[in-house]
């Protein structure tokens, strides 16, 4: 996908472009694992749906044969009973992927297969990395050829690299981490290991489950519900966790830095993770509850209902109502058949996206003071005619309310916030948001709350206030080697 056109499907949506979804599972009793990371896959769907990939391997067959199935689309429109059937092997990963840098082509979905001196590796990713250009013209110039336009293909050249002069291929991740700056979890398939690795600031999730004799890595807790595995814990900001039947979990925590620098995306808490996970300890519905019930003191306004956009802001919504003692409603309904991601319609027909996606409720909100929750306000494009929508309605005021601060800066780490000339509160108050969207009123999630909101967890954000855990890179790095 260009920049050109991931700008084109944000401006329907208007919504950050989702994360990708990282698993891997082994099973140590030599069973396979496809089907589940299949399921794993499904319930990660959310965090990307525009590619998806399987790779596994038979640790009793020829070491180092990697099976693989890769395609565009769902994760339920790529594999059928067929495909995954042909996937023998008892370790794997697998990714479902939404593009911030690269292309949206077959050649860059995930997991990444490299075949080199020492083996076979396969790679899945989660995350931007800031230096990636650079590490890649420094590849190039020793020879390295590129299948893909993917920071990940870096990642996974620089890994096999390292393993040429390492004893273990976790030593060359860990190696390989020195070199590479920015985000990323990591579920790595190597012949006999299954190794996970999240970068030092812990900007992407990554946690560890069981079932029965299987270990399994996924970007988010819901995942191993959905296989009926039992989470283990979270895989440390710096840490690279190594598993094999006979040490069971190998940690190296010789990247880690201080939780003062740590520095996890607030936006899995406010908006990309589902709410039924639990990321690093907190949980992701507590924390949109919370958001809502900041927004309310924060934030108050007398009104006869509360509603929240869905999906995301349905969490907050309840939060609001919950603090604020008026009562939550439904007041949309949501066509379910509709992912996150629409098909880049023309022109004339882009006025009707929103429409295609949700309907008002007259019955709820026909008559009354209307308070609509919703989790950000990226360009503006839609919450204009989600108003509209719901004074078409009948609905009397309608006043919104943001359980995030507004976006004044781009994101160099793996979400997809634009730059800065596309965002509706750069340069722009509050009361002029407010007009452009044709609300009553509007308020958005104090800067402070958000650091309450995740129980005091390090968080970056980079994308409110402009300060980054890490240097950005001085240009724009997405997109950058498909130029």
């Amino acid at each position: 996908m260009t920049e050109k056109s991931i700008y084109e499907q944000a401006k329907v949506t208007d919504k950050p472009g989702e994360e990708c979804g990282v698993f891997g599972m082994y099973d140590f009793d030599g069973s396979d694992v496809s089907g589940s990371i299949y399921y794993g896959l499904l319930a990660l769907q959310h965090r990307g749906q525009e590619s998806c990939g399987i790779a596994v391997s038979d640790t009793s067959g020829p070491k180092g044969k990697v099976l693989s199935v890769k395609d565009m689309g769902l994760v339920n429109e790529a594999f059928n009973p067929e495909n995954l059937e042909k996937l023998k092997g008892d370790i794997g990963v697998g990714h479902v992927r939404y593009s911030t840098a690269g292309s949206s082509t077959r050649e860059n979905a995930q997991p990444l297969v490299l075949n080199y001196v020492k083996g076979t590796l396969a790679l899945a990713h989660n995350g931007n990395l800031v230096n990636a250009p650079e590490l890649r013209r420094d590849l190039a110039y020793t020879g390295a050829i590129f299948q893909t336009t993917i920071d990940s293909e870096v990642i996974a050249y620089y890994i096999a690299r390292e393993r040429l002069n390492s004893k273990s291929a976790e030593e060359a991740v860990g190696r390989a981490m020195g070199k590479i700056k920015g985000a990323y979890s990591l579920v790595i398939m190597s012949p006999r290991k299954l190794i996970g690795a999240r970068d030092p600031y812990g900007f992407r999730p990554l946690c560890i489950g069981k079932r029965d004799n299987a270990y399994i890595l996924t970007s988010e807790s819901c995942a191993l519900d959905t296989l009926g595995a039992t989470f283990v814990r979270d895989v440390l900001p710096g840490e690279i966790v190594t598993i094999t039947p006979e040490k069971g979990i190998i940690s190296d925590t010789s990247m880690c830095i201080s939780r003062e620098e740590h520095a996890r995306c607030v936006f899995e808490y406010i908006y990309f993770a589902r709410p039924d996970s639990y990321i690093d300890g907190v949980s992701v519905y507590h924390s949109r509850i919370l958001a809502g019930k900041f927004l309310a003191m924060d934030s108050p306004v007398e009104a006869d209902i509360v509603v929240g956009v869905p999906e995301s802001g349905n969490c907050a919504a309840m939060g609001y109502a919950l603090q604020s003692g008026i009562p939550y409603g439904t007041a949309f309904v949501k066509n379910a058949y509709i992912g996150r991601t629409f098909i880049k319609p023309k022109q004339k027909t882009r006025e009707s996206s929103v429409q295609v996606k949700l309907n008002a409720l007259k019955e709820v909100v026909n008559g009354k003071r209307v308070i609509m929750i919703d989790d950000s306000i990226v360009r503006g494009t839609t919450s204009d005619r989600i108003v509209h929508m719901l004074r078409e309605a009948g609905a009397k005021e309608v006043h919104m309310r943001v359980s995030s601060p507004p976006f004044l800066w781009p994101c160099y780490f793996g979400t997809d916030v634009p730059a800065r000339e596309q965002l509706i509160a750069y340069n722009r108050s509050v009361d002029v948001i407010c007009k452009i969207i044709g609300a009553d009123s509007l308020a958005y999630l104090r800067t402070e709350r958000l650091d309450e909101m995740v129980n005091e967890l390090g968080i970056c954000k980079g994308c409110f206030t402009g300060k980054y855990p890490i240097d950005p890179p001085e240009e724009d790095i997405r997109g950058e080697f498909d130029k």
